[in-house]
């Protein structure tokens, strides 16, 4: 399938990431429906002109038109999803994801889907502090990174497809990565620094730090504001990873604390200069 205008694309799951797809796409010019759970998300949505229609139920109706499907939906729910209606997509359907972790999930839709029916993972690297369709925004993925995670089971075809779909959707950067190079990466950019931000707001009870509280303080904990059900689930799925990744921050941390101690003031320069310098690739 071709990103052609009159493509009939389903999305599941009118979250901010899901809205925010579907928005998108119909600036675009495709035709979108949609399935969540939830009446008035879909409602909300079909009033603002974000789908074209859309049902809280499975319908095959909307299933079985669909030339690609994107799923936006919690990494279990969407395994389940797809052991309960992946057969109703017609053959030759394209199917992505915004899932953020993939090992666990990517092989399981693999392995449930039919013959002619390919899954091809997706992780839109972009987000807002707040949640649902009426915060949805497409421009939030303009200038944001974009990670395509095929397998062995993936065509050359669908890999170009899912690739294209963040171009379509203004993201600055499409990387490529196994499921495995992906999760390991996401354990430490992503979800060692919501464990970070978590961690600076859970261990002071003084409620009146927000009284003296500077920018720096406001900008390390604005990803404390966090979707405790989606998160709770992501570390777990990611577990060994994101392991890995807090045992490296906590040893950097004591090596930190060590020089401190011991009035070691070379020591934690060399650890400032080094910062600033891998900093600096961000900048750019």
């Amino acid at each position: 399938m071709n990103w052609i205008s009159n493509s009939e694309i389903l999305i599941v799951g009118l979250g901010l990431i899901g809205g925010s797809y579907a928005k998108g796409l119909t600036r675009l010019g495709y035709h979108v429906y949609a399935i969540d759970p939830d009446a008035e998300a879909v409602s909300y949505a079909k009033e603002n002109g974000i789908i074209e229609d859309g049902s809280t139920e499975a319908d095959p109706k909307l299933i079985q038109k669909a030339d690609a499907a994107i799923f936006a939906l919690y990494p279990s729910v969407f395994v389940r999803w797809i052991k309960e209606h992946g057969n109703q997509f017609k053959e030759g359907t394209l199917l992505t994801d915004v899932t953020g972790v993939k090992s666990c999930v990517v092989y399981e839709v693999q392995k449930a889907l039919p013959k002619g029916i390919e899954f091809i993972g997706a992780h839109p690297m972009a987000g807002r502090e707040v949640s649902g369709i009426k915060n949805a925004d497409e421009r939030i993925f303009l200038n944001a990174n974009y990670i395509v995670t095929p397998t062995e089971q993936n065509t050359p075809e669908a890999i170009e497809w899912c690739k294209s779909l963040g171009k379509l959707l203004g993201f600055r950067h499409i990387a490529v990565l196994s499921p495995e190079e992906h999760d390991e990466m996401i354990g430490f950019v992503s979800q060692l620094t919501h464990c970070i931000a978590v961690t600076l707001m859970t261990c002071n009870d003084n409620r009146h730090l927000v009284d003296y509280t500077g920018d720096s303080f406001r900008d390390l904990t604005r990803i404390s504001r966090i979707n405790e059900t989606m998160w709770s689930e992501l570390f777990l799925m990611n577990k060994a990873k994101l392991l890995e990744q807090m045992d490296l921050f906590i040893r950097e941390l004591s090596e930190m604390r060590t020089l401190l101690e011991a009035e070691d003031r070379e020591g934690l320069k060399e650890k400032m200069k080094l910062s600033t310098e891998r900093r600096a690739y961000f900048d750019n």
